[in-house]
């Protein structure tokens, strides 16, 4: 494998890649519950605690401070109230640590999301000197698309993006700090400086979440002028979750329609334009697509029986060749969903004894099985215990950690690229409270 632990790293590619980058501000600030407040560096941070280097008379001093004992932190300018509970779910320490997307309900304005791209995208994230350059010596640097040989992920790019660092989130940052080699690597060669771009916009939206830079990326690659619908529709959900619902509605308004769509007009609450789009494709040769991505509106938006008027008409769609796998793959969703909507008006978190409860429900390999912890009436902890997924991007953190929000399994909009996996996360949740039921 090839390593690189140079402290000055990010700041001379960021210098090379982009003119005007501005500078980290001097400090972040952790506020303890005590009142006390620790300036210096964040580096790292988890389900458990923030790690903070601090710099005091010529001397460095690294300290791991638990988050139940953190009121707050405040990174690049932007400070986060923390309550003090820990996110469930696979931590791998992969997301972001900083105010990248708006918190649930603030709203920003169309200046305020593009200073906030501007500032992140053109800066690391405060992961990046805790994480060292590392990929394997075999891969060929060049990134001949298509790949050159058979399929070997410890030879093409592609590949080992898949297979190695795509399934394996304690590997996510390390892509992205390896698409950032490779932009530095591949100054002068523009094709390839423009995958990397869209693989780090696809990066640091699903996989680290975090949306300012995903956005930056993408639109460096030239997303939203040169009619790539399938990111741009991601492009629009990073401005939504960076507060500007309205950014998002006006790039959705210049590009041709694709099914994608139908799940963010949903997410944002755009429940009719959802619909719309989903109905004029029902009759169509993905017609059990549509169907599928029209119950999940309506299931986001509270609307359950109409949803289950649109997974019926999934598991009408006869499975046959083209498309057999799929429609079977559609039918399992539908019927999983089905049953779930069925439990949610059964679910009374006061009648489930304090406790952990598992259940699974069919994702897109196999069963996802998840573990529910309940103390008090609320839902302490949803984790996924066992698995055979392999894109499953960043729904198993980000999933768990909005029904502990909600407190609930109602309304949950599923992770984006990953929605199969994160419904089955939603509806485990459902099946092991419900069986635990007084």
């Amino acid at each position: 494998m090839i390593r690189s632990t140079s402290a000055g790293f990010a700041a001379a590619f960021l210098s090379i890649l982009l003119a005007g980058t501005t500078a980290r501000p001097a400090a972040d600030v952790v506020e303890l519950k005590t009142g006390a407040m620790l300036k210096g560096q964040v580096t790292a941070r988890d389900s458990q605690a923030i790690t903070l280097r601090i710099t005091s008379g010529g001397r460095t001093s690294v300290r791991k401070l638990p988050l139940d004992r953190v009121r707050a932190v405040t990174i690049d300018g932007n400070r986060e109230v923390l309550d003090g509970s820990a996110p469930s779910g696979p931590q791998p320490g992969a997301g972001p640590s900083g105010a990248e997307a708006a918190p649930l309900g603030v709203v920003r304005t169309r200046a305020e999301v593009e200073a906030l791209i501007d500032k992140l995208g053109r800066t690391p994230p405060d992961w990046w000197d805790s994480v060292p350059l590392d990929f394997p010596k075999s891969l060929d640097l060049s990134w001949p698309e298509p790949a050159t040989q058979a399929w070997n992920n410890q030879r093409n790019v592609g590949q080992y993006v898949w297979d190695i660092i795509n399934p394996n989130p304690k590997k996510w940052r390390d892509g992205a700090r390896f698409m950032h080699h490779l932009l530095v690597l591949h100054e002068k060669d523009p094709r390839v400086r423009q995958r990397a771009m869209i693989e780090l916009g696809r990066m640091y939206h699903g996989l680290l979440l975090d949306y300012a830079r995903a956005a930056f990326w993408w639109r460096q690659a030239g997303i939203g002028q040169r009619g790539d619908t399938w990111h741009e529709v991601q492009l629009a959900e990073c401005y939504w979750k960076l507060g500007c619902k309205q950014m998002a509605l006006d790039l959705l308004d210049r590009i041709q329609p694709q099914f994608g769509m139908i799940k963010l007009w949903a997410d944002m609450g755009q429940t009719r334009q959802a619909l719309g789009l989903a109905d004029a494709n029902i009759d169509g040769p993905y017609g059990d697509v549509a169907a599928v991505y029209a119950g999940d509106a309506c299931r986001v938006a509270g609307m359950h029986q109409q949803a289950l008027q649109y997974y019926r008409k999934v598991l009408d769609f006869p499975a046959r060749d083209p498309g057999k796998g799929r429609i079977d793959r559609n039918h399992r969703r539908a019927q999983a969903n089905v049953e779930a909507i069925r439990l949610f008006d059964l679910l009374d978190l006061k009648r489930v004894p304090d406790g952990a409860y598992r259940a699974g429900s069919p994702g897109y390999e196999a069963q996802v099985v998840v573990e529910v912890a309940v103390r008090g009436a609320r839902i302490e902890s949803v984790r996924v215990v066992e698995h055979r997924e392999k894109q499953f991007y960043s729904s198993m953190i980000d999933t768990s950690r909005k029904i502990i929000e909600k407190q609930s399994v109602r309304g949950i909009d599923a992770t984006s690229n990953a929605t199969i996996t994160s419904e089955a996360i939603i509806n485990a949740t459902a099946k092991a409270l419900s069986g635990a039921m007084k």
